[in-house]
Parts: C-alpha cells; sequence; structure tokens
C-alpha cells in the first residue's frame, strides 16, 4: 500500500479539483493505494478521496495562508499514513501511468525546477526543486520541519515560494527524469507566437503536466486569452484526460 496525498485549504481550488486528481491517479496506479486529501473544509471531495484534517504547522501571523502549509507533511506522524507517500499538487493533470513515481531510487525525490538550470549560468543555485510533485516516507523527514521552525523568519520572508526553503532543508534531494512532469505553460504551449497558431500538445514522455500560476486546467480546456505572448488555443485533450 502507498500513499497519494493532496492539501487543499482556502477557496483557490474547489471539491472538483480533489475529485478529479483522484480519478487522474486512479486510472494511472496499478499499485494498492490510499488517496488522502488533507483539507479545512471537505465539502465536495467525493470517495473514495479520504479527508482528513490539514495537519498542523506554525505559520506567521502576517502569512496566514501560507504555502509552507506543504512543509506540515514532514513532522513524526502525519494522521494515520505510513511508508511511500506522493504529494500531488491539485493543478495538474495525470497523463501516463505514475507506477515510476513509487519504483524510482531515492529517498526524496521531486521535480527538477524547470528555470533553475538556465538561472544556474549566472549564479550558483542549479539544485531547486518544484515542489508540485514530490515522493517521501513519512516520518523519515522529521528534520525538514524542525529546519522550518529554526528558520521560520527567513523562510517566510526570504523564501516566498516553499519550494526554494525545502530545497534548501532536505539533506539528499533526487530529481525525476525531465520528461515525467512538464509545465503547462513552458512545454505544452508552443513558443510565441506559435502559441497562436497551434495547439498545446502533451510532451512525448510525460506522466503529469504541471499547471502552475495561470492558466488553469479549466481555463485552459478551451483557450485562453492573457495577451498574444501568453495566450494558447484550445487543449481538447484536457477535457479528456481531466475528468
Amino acid at each position: 500500500m502507498v500513499n497519494v496525498v493532496c492539501l487543499k485549504w482556502g477557496e483557490v481550488y474547489g471539491p472538483h479539483y480533489v475529485n478529479k486528481l483522484y480519478r487522474g491517479v486512479a486510472r494511472n496506479l496499478t499499485l494498492p493505494f490510499r488517496f488522502v486529501c488533507f483539507t479545512d473544509d471537505p465539502t465536495g471531495v467525493e470517495p473514495p478521496v479520504e479527508c482528513k484534517p490539514l495537519p498542523p504547522i506554525e505559520l506567521l501571523p502576517s502569512r496566514p495562508s501560507s504555502a509552507h502549509r506543504k512543509l506540515s507533511l514532514f513532522a513524526e506522524t502525519l494522521d494515520d499514513l505510513e511508508g511511500p507517500t506522493l504529494f500531488l499538487d491539485l493543478d495538474m493533470i495525470i497523463s501516463g501511468s505514475i507506477d515510476c513515481f513509487f519504483e524510482y531510487p531515492g529517498e526524496f525525490c521531486i521535480i527538477h525546477n524547470w528555470i533553475e538550470p538556465r538561472k544556474a549560468l549566472f549564479r550558483a543555485r542549479p539544485h531547486i526543486g518544484n515542489s508540485s510533485v514530490f515522493r517521501f516516507t513519512v516520518g523519515r523527514h522529521t528534520y525538514i520541519l524542525d529546519y522550518y521552525y529554526d528558520n521560520i523568519e527567513r523562510a517566510t520572508t526570504d523564501y516566498p515560494a516553499p519550494q526554494v526553503f525545502l530545497s534548501e532543508a532536505v539533506r539528499e534531494m533526487t530529481f525525476w527524469p525531465e520528461e515525467w512532469c512538464r509545465s503547462f505553460k513552458r512545454h505544452c504551449i508552443p513558443t510565441p507566437p506559435f502559441n497562436l497558431l497551434r495547439t498545446p500538445q502533451i510532451p512525448e514522455g510525460a506522466r503529469i503536466v504541471v499547471f502552475h500560476g495561470r492558466p488553469n486546467p479549466d481555463e485552459a480546456a478551451g483557450g485562453y486569452a492573457a495577451g498574444w505572448r501568453k495566450s494558447t488555443l484550445p487543449a481538447p485533450w484536457i477535457d479528456q484526460l481531466w475528468v
């Protein structure tokens, strides 16, 4: 038995994001699994998704909705979960088999943040993960949460994107193969001006398409208007896979 978990709090993403993510996982994972949504509002989330309270974490009063809440997953206990656990952000589409995410070797596996290799040409920070998809073992990485509490002010003010702080805290980080997790904005949408002429496509070998920022999947399915550089034509495969 393995675990797949997500976090939902606030009002940015509705329960349909959880339900569609679960169905995408169920279609593409052959291992026995539990799917757990840690949330402050389980309304509309459908079985067999297990809804659990948000794991406790201390956040600065000035940032009560901080995405640093992800770091709560690294507590010594995580409700009643045990063993290998794959975290998935809500804004993504499963486009292929994800058994490999549990079979890939490594203590802590994560996406290699897509823009960091380019940034490394100008500054020494090539090893940053993107925390949209990562695998860990429950209770084995408590030092990450300890490091956060030891540096809570700096973590919140200097690292508004928690994945940068997380990458600093992790002792041994393994990156997924590059082709497994692709960005909708960076890898599916054609380069301008061809984004106005060609339909977004799923790159070969992609198992997960991540919709970080805008557009979200429901916005991109019928086309997205955001100026000529960021607009996209409709992507019919979204309605086929995000159901």
